[in-house]
């Protein structure tokens, strides 16, 4: 494997991953929010690899459940300032950060920024090729763009190193695509970067500024091209019993497809319309809808079986470019009404409506699905994700820009990700099958036995595939894989998404009783330590419930009694706790639970005293309760259109913001924490409102030669904040002996020291590190440490280091400190509305667990004023 040190080649210039598309590319418009989901039994660890898309499943031209990361509704009420509950990296508008954009810095990744920067180099960039412009950041608008360079620079790496995943006809498009003009690369590169399987219309993509001849670019793109005859069958994987349709490349192909030909449903033309457009078809086919959705379903609903109508209302005026739209589409429609004739049907509304759609709309375009799958298993294989998005293209180019300075570390990139073509297919087909069942599970209501069935169903399939894969697995490991190096790869091996499968696959064996079974495959998940380490102590959870309740009436019995066979299996689950207690990839957060069942199972077997386990050293204390009078401001809400005010207007809203008087601080009005902060400085207390801002950047600070330690695979590029693999389970056991000495020296007390080296070496220049606030005084830092016992510190930085993505979120809002005491405090801060939730009693079980005092500090008006 070639290590380069600070100086990356060619394909560490650029990598990401796919999220949910930004709110400018409208890429969600069409698309429900989806039925709120259930409570999980068992609380999820997922990374990236298993977040899924709550579109439907069957949706065309999307094969692989790899775009849209679903907004879950949330199950508790916001913090009083409307904080998320979920890790830092989810965003503000719903999206959630992947593995790459959380190791980068922020910079600007928006149109205008590109376009500012692109026109500042535009000189002399005519005679660079492509690795010149990157290497010399120069674009010219209208002949080569950051986004085509960002897609051929993933496509040339991957062809370069890894071009055995790939058969003839695959590398056949790819040479048509090299041969393509460059407006019709970057008329495909930007609909990819939008909704993938969504048309178009032609005269509505505004790409004028970087296309001179549109026309052009779009006949380049729906020009049929052939292919060399495959002669592989197509491969079959376990849980799927052929790859999805329209995704296999045949003799020709096209890189789009066009509307002539192709919308021959209702469905697929109304969703063209806009609203003011769907509108006035409604109002002409005399249907109704309080929104675009039901809309659309009355109108779909209607045009079944009745005559046409007139369609005065929809069509435009008689311009120029809509004499050419509905030119275009005349052959389509003559052609769509000798099929009605033929086929008896001509009194349905259906292909009438069609064709007026079309007509007034004009051509519409879509990428076409069997080359569009391609470029996506590229992309896969670039960015090492199943998620990626227009930032992938531009942010590592565009944090590269930022001149910014980044820690010093060994960029490395295996190119043995996947050893086979046969490999790669199994992979993506393996997260097709995990999203369905996900689909089942989780995103479309209660579930009810036959979707349970069915889960059932390709659990079966599954289990001997992933019993064959994880051996393999385990040789790599034990011949191959040097220390660590295979954990951050094992990511994207099928028996990775196999372990999640066979893990809901366990559900679905408690949902039907087969609580034996469910044992057996609870003791095989444990058996194997290579995949989902972050859910063992959910399975040790689960597995000692069913020995406690349910396996000494479904074991023989032996000879004993049923006092003696239920005492049997306690300490069966007694054992179970204790091995769970003691399994280092246990992590913490389980710990608590497993504590207790074990003294509960004590308890009923009635051990003596002195054989008993004692956790007194870890009992967790009940947060105090604090109130903090002060006064509230109300802003007056204007009465609404009938004159009435709503329920809602009759205090604050449920979880929403509030508004208070600062009395201690000049008066003036301030969020909840704010006001409740002053009373604690007043008490003698010095603090911030930080939310986790303290924690993270004491673990950023102690934590930074661990984090850049060298690990295989985890620095792809020369720009990352931190490892690819800090976000997943992978981070702890990679680095386990790294981390446990670190966690050793700050329990001795050595965290000044620790602390002091990072800031002598990294202040001045001000090195992009996750987590680091450079804004927070050293010299409070300084004293925080100090103040804090060391023991307590690393019992929260080991909480960081095996799950920093999920418990980002949830620490309270208020980090308080004494230094004349030595002491250091939690507060959570809650309005009257508001209440815990589970990652914030999580937090505080931690915290207390470790002997740090926490508050609930309550705020009560003992005053409201109102403000027009």
């Amino acid at each position: 494997m070639a290590l380069q040190a600070r100086t990356p080649a060619s394909h560490n210039q650029m990598l990401g991953h796919r999220v949910r598309h930004p709110p400018s590319t409208n890429y969600d418009d069409d698309f429900e929010t989806p039925t709120a989901k259930r409570l999980k039994r068992i609380d999820s660890t997922d990374s990236s690899l298993s977040r899924r898309e709550d579109s439907d499943i069957g949706n065309e031209g999307r094969t692989t459940p790899i775009l849209r990361i679903p907004v879950r509704p949330s199950r508790e009420i916001p913090d009083s300032e409307a904080e998320s509950d979920e890790d830092d990296n989810v965003l503000r508008d719903g999206t959630q950060r992947t593995e790459l954009e959380s190791a980068l810095p922020p910079v600007k990744t928006d149109k205008e920024a590109i376009a500012e920067y692109e026109a500042t180099r535009a000189a002399e960039a005519q005679s660079l090729d492509l690795n010149g412009r990157l290497g010399q950041r120069k674009w010219v608008p209208g002949k080569s763009s950051i986004y085509v360079d960002a897609f051929n620079l993933a496509l040339e790496t991957v062809l370069e190193d890894e071009s055995h995943l790939f058969d003839e006809a695959e590398m056949a498009v790819f040479e048509q695509w090299r041969d393509m003009s460059y407006e019709g690369q970057y008329l495909y590169v930007r609909l990819f970067l939008r909704k993938t399987a969504a048309w178009h219309r032609i005269n509505r993509l505004g790409y004028y500024g970087d296309i001179a001849d549109l026309p052009a670019a779009v006949k380049d793109l729906l020009e049929p091209r052939s292919l060399p005859a495959a002669e592989e069958p197509v491969q079959v994987n376990p849980g799927e019993a052929e790859p999805p349709k329209d995704t296999i490349l045949r003799d020709t192909f096209t890189f789009a497809d066009g509307s002539g030909g192709h919308i021959d449903t209702l469905e697929e033309a109304s969703s063209l319309l806009r609203l003011d457009e769907l509108k006035a078809v409604a109002k002409e086919a005399r249907v109704q809808g309080k929104n675009k959705g039901e809309l659309l379903k009355a109108l779909r609903k209607t045009s079944q079986g009745q005559g046409g109508l007139g369609w005065a209302v929809l069509k435009r005026s008689e311009t120029e470019e809509t004499v050419n739209s509905e030119r275009v589409f005349l052959a389509d429609e003559e052609s769509l009404e000798e099929k009605e004739n033929h086929d008896g049907t001509n009194v349905n509304r259906n292909s009438h409506f069609v064709r007026k759609i079309l007509a007034s709309t004009g051509p519409c375009i879509r990428l076409s699905a069997p080359a569009l799958k391609l470029f996506e298993r590229v992309h896969l294989v670039f960015y090492r994700s199943t998620e990626w998005t227009e930032k992938s293209l531009t942010t590592i180019i565009l944090a590269r820009i930022s001149r910014r300075n980044f820690p010093q570390y060994i960029v490395s990139r295996s190119t043995n990700i996947f050893s086979s073509r046969s490999d790669l297919l199994e992979f993506e087909a393996s997260i097709r099958t995990q999203f369905n069942i996900d689909f089942i599970l989780e995103f479309n209501g209660t579930v009810r036995t036959n979707g349970l069935q069915k889960v059932k169903d390709v659990f079966e399939e599954v289990y001997p595939r992933w019993r064959v894969i994880l051996q393999e697995e385990q040789q790599k490991e034990d011949r191959i894989y040097e220390s660590g190096e295979g954990a951050y790869l094992r990511r994207f091996s099928p028996a990775w998404v196999y372990t999640r499968i066979v893990h809901k696959g366990t559900y679905v064996l408690g949902r039907f009783k087969e609580h034996e079974r469910e044992h057996r495959m609870l003791t095989e998940l444990l058996d194997q330590q290579l995949f989902h380490a972050a859910r063992r102590g959910a399975w040790y959870q689960r597995k000692a419930l069913l020995e406690e309740h349910y396996m000494w009436a479904l074991k023989p019995d032996e000879g004993r009694s049923e006092d003696a066979q239920k005492k049997h299996w306690r300490k069966i689950a007694l054992r179970t706790c204790e091995d769970g207690l003691q399994d280092r990839e246990c992590h913490l957060i389980y710990h608590y639970d497993l504590q207790k069942r074990v003294m509960k199972l004590e308890k009923a077997l009635k051990m003596v005293k002195r054989e008993q386990h004692d956790f007194g050293h870890v009992r967790l204390g009940k947060p105090e309760e604090r109130f903090v009078e002060g006064i509230r401001i109300e802003k007056e809400r204007t009465p609404s259109r009938t004159g009435t005010r709503r329920d809602s207007d009759a205090g604050p809203r449920r979880g929403g913001k509030t508004i208070w008087v600062d009395e201690r601080e000049g008066g003036g009005e301030c969020s909840v924490e704010a006001m409740c902060l002053s009373w604690y400085r007043d008490q003698g207390w010095k603090g911030y409102h930080s939310e986790g801002g303290i924690v993270r950047t004491l673990f950023g600070y102690l934590f930074y030669e661990v984090l850049f330690t060298y690990i295989p695979n985890v620095f792809q590029t020369p720009y990352q904040t931190c490892p690819l693999d800090l976000h997943t389970d992978a981070f702890y056991p990679s680095r386990a002996s790294e981390i446990n000495h670190r966690l050793v020296e700050i329990a001795n007390g050595e965290s000044s020291r620790l602390l002091q080296e990072v800031y002598d070496r990294e202040y001045e220049k001000q090195t992009c590190v996750v987590g680091i606030d450079w804004s927070y005084e050293f010299d409070d830092l300084l004293e925080i440490v100090n103040c804090f016992q060391g023991q307590a510190l690393a019992t929260i930085c080991k909480v960081m280091a095996q799950e920093f993505q999920q418990r980002g979120g949830g620490i309270p809002d208020l980090f308080l400190w004494d230094p004349e005491n030595g002491e250091v405090m939690f507060s959570e801060v809650k309005s009257e509305n508001d209440r815990l939730s589970d990652t914030q009693r999580l937090w505080i079980h931690v915290l207390t667990g470790a002997g740090i005092k926490v508050e609930l500090c309550n705020a009560v008006a003992k005053e409201v004023r109102t403000q027009r």
